[in-house]
């Protein structure tokens, strides 16, 4: 919905001019291409207030005219049918290609932007004849939704196409249902975030023995077939189900994630787990099949084991090191796990979570000052939100929570040839049974 559209009254939308091309193409996108759009220079991040004044009272960097003049005609103008009426966009997209060479199509899957730019397998008809056999749903089903980011529309995508990534993944037709399960969840391997986000994927229950899932040594590496692939196909259905993934256009991230190549697939490791798997955490059955899909990896705290005198200071020192906007998702090696338990004396998963909810904490004024505070936990504050409205009105020097306890958790993954584990700054975004979609 947009004010000038819905109600006939003229709206000015501001962005910088870093944002030009995506803009354009979120509006178009939306059917609404004429909506007036006025550019400053980029960055704004770190600019004083002086200089921030400068683009306002300056020239346009995009058209070159004065950013207010532009303002005050975009404000004042009549809207045009064009601006009112707008237009519908086509999302219809080919079920076949026309028969070519090899070489030839994968040069077109290139230049198309359906790849990760890694060799594929070609969905030939028979490839994705044989995915489509190990689920019971039908081709046309439609499975989920996907966008880039928020504003952006949601394209459908269907079983069958589905199976089309899952095959240019080099999935192995049983792992079929744990990818349907990731394409059902609705959450994008490619979120558009400037802050280059990725995904990582932790699967639960029988499905990982059924498919040979690693839970164990090199479980987060590329030494699975299963594990490499499941998190190759979650990438492909994204950015393919979504409408594309392009930089400056539908995909923002600065730097970009390596993750994002395989977006880390893994099994817990249940059976040398002192604690009870992810998905009973969270409600399932001990005898579900769960893909749980964790959002963020932009952070990463990495530690050897747990020392007897200091370790203590150690995990605070992790719990500092990642940022305030993106809960800890401690993946621990099943020896840390009972060095937990036998060093530190949390005896429990939620002993753990209360240790570092209790202990990630910083002075109020400083977690404030943190810019992602700024851009997500501010405005909420100011809208009454808790817990972050009575952290607004804290002391400056007064300890706070840097997370919320309901969105740490654990994952107890590795081979146990030595205590090495990590935290990586992800929250838990959906979970999905498996089950369903055999």
């Amino acid at each position: 919905m947009s004010v000038d559209g819905t109600y006939g009254v003229p709206a000015v939308a501001f962005h910088t001019h870093a944002f030009h091309a995506v803009t354009k193409s979120v509006v178009r996108v939306a059917g609404m291409p004429e909506l007036r759009q006025v550019y400053v220079p980029h960055p704004v991040q770190g600019k004083t207030p002086a200089q921030m004044r400068a683009y306002i009272d300056g020239a346009d960097p995009i058209t070159g005219r004065s950013v207010m003049q532009e303002v005050i005609e975009g404000l004042t103008g009549a809207l045009s049918e064009a601006d009112l009426k707008g237009f519908s966009l086509d999302r219809s997209t080919p079920r076949l290609c026309e028969p070519a060479p090899e070489e030839e199509l994968h040069r077109l899957f290139e230049q198309n932007r359906w790849t990760d730019f890694l060799p594929i397998v070609l969905p030939t008809e028979e490839r994705v004849a044989e995915m489509l056999r190990h689920t019971s749903h039908k081709p046309d089903e439609v499975v989920g939704h996907h966008a880039p980011t928020h504003v952006r529309e949601s394209w459908g995508s269907t079983v069958e196409k589905i199976a089309v990534n899952a095959v240019m993944a080099g999935c192995r037709p049983q792992s079929f249902p744990v990818v349907l399960a990731l394409a059902a969840s609705g959450v994008s391997a490619r979120g558009s975030s400037s802050s280059s986000m990725s995904t990582m994927v932790v699967v639960n229950g029988p499905i990982r023995h059924e498919i040979d899932m690693n839970a164990g040594i090199g479980a987060m590496g590329p030494y699975n077939h299963a594990n490499a692939t499941i998190g190759r196909a979650f990438g492909l259905l994204s950015q393919n189900m979504q409408g594309g993934s392009v930089p400056g256009i539908t995909y923002m991230g600065s730097q970009g994630n390596g993750l994002s190549y395989t977006g880390p697939a893994c099994a817990e490791n249940e059976e040398r787990s002192p604690w009870e798997p992810l998905h009973v955490q969270y409600g399932f059955r001990p005898d579900e099949s769960v893909v749980s899909i964790f959002r963020g990896c932009q952070t990463t705290g990495y530690m050897l084991g747990l020392r007897r005198e200091h370790w203590r200071e150690h995990v605070r020192y992790m719990l500092r090191g990642i940022d305030p906007n993106s809960p800890p998702c401690l993946v621990l090696d099943p020896t840390t796990a009972q060095q937990f338990i036998e060093i530190a004396g949390l005896t429990t998963k939620r002993a753990v979570i209360d240790w570092m909810y209790e202990n990630g904490t910083m002075p109020a004024g400083e977690y404030w000052d943190y810019q992602l505070v700024q851009n997500y936990k501010y405005p909420r504050a100011t809208f009454g939100e808790e817990p972050w409205a009575s952290k607004i009105v804290s002391d400056p020097n007064q300890m706070i929570p840097i997370f919320n306890r309901d969105e740490i958790n654990v994952v107890i993954v590795g081979g146990e040839t030595n205590a090495y584990w990590r935290m990586v700054g992800a929250s838990l975004q959906k979970q999905v049974s498996v089950d369903k979609w055999r």
